[in-house]
């Protein structure tokens, strides 16, 4: 079973990695700058489609930072395939991680919750879908695999977002 919890872990790091990043890449001086929202600034029903919060800037860094957890992985770990596969893989699992964040944000925005308010479990759960969601074409992980990911990252994300609370990256605890 301990077994099944670290390959879970291990397998779906790049995605919690990704998740997190946009806000790590909000805090660095050149790239903060840079502000360009997904939607463009476009609404749907009178509504913004996803808000300010949700930048290219987060896509792209979240995106890469997947790729390159996925690749330290693969470095200390060589469990197959090059590391341009897997650097491919788990930019993968990275953007599909931040399109079910954005994904999330869309209902939220269109439920009238305001920006940067929780929204639980929804902000919890959002990026483990998309990221198996995103990754199911290349592998098909048994369903204990998949439960272990949903609850060891449901509770790693609550740790984590306190966490970027007390360093001051995030405004609110959850």
């Amino acid at each position: 079973m301990i077994e099944s919890v670290f390959f879970a872990i291990w397998f779906f790091l790049p995605a919690g990695v990704a998740n997190a990043a946009p806000v790590v890449a909000n805090k660095i001086p050149l790239l903060n700058t840079w502000h360009t929202p997904i939607d463009l600034h476009k609404s749907f029903r009178g509504i913004r489609v996803l808000g300010d919060n949700k930048t290219w800037r987060g896509l792209l860094t979240g995106t890469i930072a997947g790729g390159l957890t996925a690749s330290l992985q693969h470095l200390a770990i060589n469990r197959g395939g090059t590391l341009a596969e897997v650097f491919l893989l788990g930019c993968i699992l990275g953007f599909g991680a931040l399109v079910g964040d954005a994904v999330e944000s869309f209902f939220k925005r269109q439920k009238g919750i305001p920006s940067g308010k929780s929204w639980f479990p929804f902000d919890q759960t959002d990026y483990i879908i998309g990221g198996l969601v995103f990754i199911y074409p290349f592998t098909q992980l048994p369903i204990h695999i998949v439960l272990l990911i949903f609850i060891t990252f449901f509770g790693l994300h609550l740790v984590v977002a306190y966490i970027g609370y007390l360093l001051k990256l995030k405004d609110r605890p959850i």
